[in-house]
């Protein structure tokens, strides 16, 4: 497992190669020894398997506030996407700041959004499949979101942000100045 680092410290790209022969490929998506050598020592409790049907379809920006809140491990299985990972810890050297990268299904690489940070992607493909394995289960009732196309973000979607596929919910989230974040930095 190849663990390369972010603009963001705790964001972690993994990329656990693929192993190849006269029949195809095998890559690993969970290997919980090589995570924790990577200093992600977590258990997953749910994965999450999105589908897409058209490419501009913006997912995010997604957190759960405490004590459900979740870190992600985010692999793409068919398709590709841009992914986000936003810290919105306060009082953290890079709050307001992101890690945006491209996954794909040609790519075994992986995207570590841990708690503290809101998510999100958009399709950069039609039929795209999303895994998330998620460190808590999801709870309606502890879901939040910061509003995707927040221009303070500085976020530079590789879509036209005018013609995103987006439900209404995802639409009408608070911009990040509007947050009074439950997440705060530990000082590392």
């Amino acid at each position: 497992m190849q663990v390369t680092k972010t603009d963001i410290e705790d964001v972690k790209i993994f990329d656990p190669g693929r192993h190849l022969d006269e029949r195809g490929w095998l890559t690993e998506i969970w290997n919980p020894g090589a995570l924790e050598t990577a200093g992600v020592g977590t258990n997953f409790v749910q994965d999450v398997l999105t589908f897409s049907l058209q490419a501009g379809t913006v997912h995010g920006m997604h957190f759960q506030l405490p004590p459900h809140d979740q870190g992600k491990l985010v692999v793409c299985v068919s398709g590709a996407i841009f992914d986000v990972a936003l810290d919105i810890r306060e009082c953290s050297p890079t709050f307001g700041k992101h890690v945006g990268l491209k996954l794909c299904a040609e790519d075994p690489r992986q995207c570590w959004v841990p708690s503290g940070f809101a998510h999100g992607y958009c399709t950069l493909e039609p039929n795209t499949k999303v895994l998330y394995k998620l460190t808590a289960p999801y709870q309606p009732l502890s879901a939040a979101g910061i509003l995707w196309k927040d221009v303070s973000l500085k976020i530079d979607w590789p879509i036209d942000v005018k013609e995103a596929v987006v439900n209404a919910r995802d639409d009408s989230w608070p911009c990040l100045g509007e947050l009074q974040s439950p997440f705060r930095w530990d000082g590392r």
